[in-house]
């Protein structure tokens, strides 16, 4: 079983595979690295994963290799939480039981909010083409309004 170890407080320079793998070479070639990058810049997003065989060689390497200085930044090697499929693409600082990982994540996240692009446009459209006697105010201000139409109806009727 292959171990997966992540690799945070990468430069957010150019940061090549073959460059992490020149770092680790002295741990062996047991392993393979792989540089997260943005999809539009192509540059390196501050972090990376190293995937051993085994969890002794997890353990050394982490030992090994966490706080190594690259680029003037010192690595941070840890093992990686395994990523569920209803877990969001951000990775969570909360780490769960395993088997409380599937039942936290699917009752916590509301549910996908759904495009009424269409249902607002036929409201909008509903009120302008109506009359405006059944047009309703707002119940927050229909007292206010109210004063305010028979303010305006008493200073019409005394001119």
């Amino acid at each position: 079983m292959s171990i997966r170890l992540y690799i945070g407080n990468l430069p957010k320079e150019e940061v090549n595979r073959d460059e992490l793998q020149a770092i680790f070479a002295e741990a062996g070639d047991n392993f393979t690295t792989k540089v997260i990058k943005d999809r539009k810049t192509g540059k390196c997003r501050g972090f990376g994963f190293v995937t051993v065989a085994t969890d002794e060689e997890a353990d050394q390497f982490i030992e090994k290799f966490n706080g190594h200085m690259f680029k003037d930044t010192a690595l941070k090697i840890e093992k990686a939480l395994p990523r569920s499929k209803n877990q969001e693409k951000e990775p969570s600082k909360e780490k769960e039981k395993p088997n409380q990982a599937s039942t936290s994540s699917t009752s916590n996240n509301p549910p996908p909010r759904r495009n009424n692009k269409s249902k607002s446009n036929k409201r909008k459209h509903q009120q302008t083409t109506s009359d405006p006697a059944g047009i309703q105010p707002d119940p927050r201000w229909a007292n206010e309004l109210a004063k305010l139409k028979e303010m305006l109806s008493a200073q019409t009727t005394n001119s």
